[in-house]
């Protein structure tokens, strides 16, 4: 199965936006609500979207396998709980691949995920991936361009 992509301009630099992606505390305000970010080649890539259980709904263990600063960073990735047993196993992990480039003071941002094995699960696990990286990349434009910072993929509130 082929490698999908989805793309956005955000107005800013492309330093900014790198930073979005690098830097722990920046990354917090627009993906997940904890992170392990250690801008180096092999350097960890853990997002914790529900930081109290960090074996689940994360990336513990991933790690950066590009890192080309303010162009190109590429990283492991795993699924949601949902598709844990199927790709957040070492010799399934996918990978994720962004670009950026810069245009007239707008900063275009393209995700690549590559990885995808064959069969009805794995479909379901990169169809979800692709609308999940098109909610991540419009929640990281708006929170560069407003400044708010709305995170991107925090867990439901528990309204008990």
């Amino acid at each position: 199965m082929s490698a999908f992509q989805v793309e956005t301009e955000i107005v800013s630099s492309m330093e900014q936006v790198w930073w979005a992606w690098t830097r722990g505390e920046r990354i917090v305000q627009w993906f997940a609500p904890e992170a392990n970010i250690e801008p180096r080649l092999g350097g960890a890539f853990e997002l914790f979207f529900t930081p109290d259980n960090r074996d689940q709904m994360g990336t513990k263990g991933c790690i950066i396998t590009l890192f080309e600063p303010k162009e190109r960073l590429g990283f492991t990735w795993k699924g949601p709980d949902d598709f844990a047993d199927l790709m957040n196993h070492d010799d399934s992990l996918t990978y994720v691949l962004v670009s950026l480039s810069e245009n007239k003071g707008k900063t275009r941002v393209v995700i690549e995920h590559f990885g995808w094995k064959e069969g009805e699960e794995w479909e379901n696990a990169r169809s979800w991936h692709e609308r999940a990286w098109s909610q991540a990349l419009s929640s990281l434009r708006a929170a560069i361009e407003s400044g708010k910072g709305d995170l991107c993929c925090a867990p439901p509130v528990n309204l008990k």
